[in-house]
């Protein structure tokens, strides 16, 4: 019996890389030149795994800023906004502290992208990414995208979601439409594997406090 071996999703970024995409969301970068760097080092990513003999390959998410924060360049409605911006606003502040000091980052490094409007997909948000990797190898490749659940619990904050949807489940109907309608993109691109990312719910399988809020 033998297994596909992929990768979990995520490649580690380069200072270069690192830098860059501090530049860009500062302003100080085109996004063209950004994105040149990113095909150099998804290349590298490419590279260093089929030298490993990954059967299954991935672009290492190295365009996006977090593994879930890059929908606000994608999807109206929303708003990037820091973890220390929140604070003011999150429903439960003593929660929320303590939540932020178990996190192995500071609060102003950690973007999360919150809706404050109706959410609709401005342009795909990972067709382009799948067709630059399948342009550099003809190995199956894998896309991942953060899941619905993970998606409504970090988007909702009452002070700014409540007026536009009323309902958190409400808003979860837009998340799942937009993620189908990706899925469905993909899938007439003939990808090989889509990856939805919960990490969230090990809360809900493991914690018996699962209703408090988390930022992955």
């Amino acid at each position: 019996m033998s297994f596909q071996v992929t990768q979990v999703g995520s490649w580690p970024r380069s200072e270069r890389l690192l830098s860059a995409l501090r530049e860009k969301r500062m302003g100080r970068l085109p996004d063209e030149d950004f994105q040149r760097l990113a095909d150099e080092e998804i290349r590298r990513c490419l590279e260093l795994q089929i030298k490993a003999g990954v059967d299954v390959v991935v672009d290492g998410e190295l365009r996006r800023d977090n593994f879930y924060s890059f929908l606000a360049d994608k999807v109206s409605g929303t708003r990037l906004m820091s973890l220390a911006e929140m604070l003011d606003t999150v429903e439960d502040k003593a929660a929320f502290e303590e939540m932020l000091q178990t996190l192995d980052a500071p609060a102003f490094a950690i973007r999360n992208p919150t809706c404050v409007g109706k959410l609709e997909r401005r342009e795909p948000l990972a067709v382009d990414d799948l067709r630059f990797v399948r342009s550099l190898t003809d190995k199956p490749v894998k896309v991942t995208l953060p899941g619905p659940y993970l998606l409504t619990r970090a988007m909702w904050v009452t002070a700014h979601t409540q007026n536009v949807y009323g309902d958190k489940p409400v808003m979860a109907d837009d998340v799942v439409r937009i993620l189908r309608e990706e899925l469905e993109d993909l899938a007439a691109e003939n990808v090989d594997f889509v990856q939805f990312d919960e990490p969230v719910l090990t809360e809900v399988v493991h914690s018996i406090d699962n209703k408090r809020r988390t930022f992955m």
